[in-house]
C-alpha cells in the first residue's frame, strides 16, 4: 500500500527522485491529482528513464530541469481534452504514462531542458548538435525537441526506436526507426567537440 508521500521518496537513481516527476502544472492549476494507477510499474520505468538516460545528462552537462514528468492516465486524458499539449492516452507515441503497458509495450519518458546547452541555443546554436551527440552516446528510444528552450522529450523503451523529432527547423523527422544516419560520424561528432566529456562530471 502506497502513500504519496512514500511513493515520492522513493529514489529512481543516483540523481532522481520519484517526486522530482510528479509535479504537474495542468494538475496543479485544475485541481487534479498525478497519482500512478500502478505505482511498482511507474518506479520501474521511471528507474529505467532515470538511470539509463536522464543520469548520464545529470554526469555530463550538470543540472538539468525536468519540465514534465509522470502523467496519470486521467490527468493526461484531461490534457488532451482540454488541448493542454498532451497526446492521447492511446497515442502510440504517448511517453508520460509510466504505468500504462507492460513487457516489451513499457515507457517512460520526460520533457527535459538542459541549461548549459540552452543557453548556447539562445545564442543560435543547431539543436542537432544535442540531437547527434545523444545519438551517439545515449539507449533512448525517441527524442523529440521543441523551440522554447530547446526543451526535449526524451524516451525509454525496453526495445529503443532510435527516432529523432523536432518542431524546431529544419522541422521534421531527422532520423526515421532503423535508418542510418545522414551525417557520418566523423560529422556528427564535428558538431559537439566543443561538449563536455560524456560523465565527466566527478559528484562526491
Amino acid at each position: 500500500m502506497w502513500s504519496l508521500e512514500t511513493l515520492g521518496r522513493v529514489r529512481l537513481s543516483r540523481h532522481f527522485f520519484m517526486r522530482d516527476f510528479l509535479y504537474s502544472e495542468i494538475g496543479n492549476f485544475h485541481a487534479l491529482q498525478n497519482i500512478p494507477d500502478n505505482p511498482d510499474l511507474a518506479i520501474e520505468t521511471g528507474r529505467a528513464l532515470c538511470e539509463t538516460l536522464l543520469d548520464p545528462l545529470e554526469e555530463t552537462f550538470g543540472r538539468i530541469a525536468v519540465r514534465s514528468g509522470y502523467r496519470s492516465r486521467s490527468l493526461n486524458r484531461f490534457g488532451n481534452e482540454n488541448r493542454l499539449n498532451c497526446a492521447r492516452n492511446d497515442n502510440p507515441m504517448e511517453c508520460h504514462i509510466w504505468d500504462w503497458a507492460e513487457g516489451d509495450g513499457r515507457v517512460a519518458g520526460a520533457s527535459v531542458v538542459i541549461p548549459w546547452f540552452a543557453d548556447r541555443y539562445a545564442q543560435g546554436r543547431d539543436w542537432r548538435d544535442l540531437a547527434w551527440w545523444m545519438h551517439d552516446h545515449l539507449d533512448y528510444s525517441e527524442i523529440w525537441f521543441f523551440p522554447k528552450l530547446c526543451a526535449f522529450n526524451l524516451v525509454w523503451r525496453p526495445i529503443p526506436a532510435r527516432r529523432i523529432d523536432s518542431y524546431i527547423a529544419p522541422r521534421g523527422c531527422l532520423l526515421r526507426p532503423g535508418a542510418a544516419p545522414e551525417e557520418t560520424r566523423a560529422q556528427r561528432q564535428a558538431r559537439y567537440t566543443d561538449f563536455p566529456a560524456f560523465r565527466s562530471i566527478s559528484y562526491p
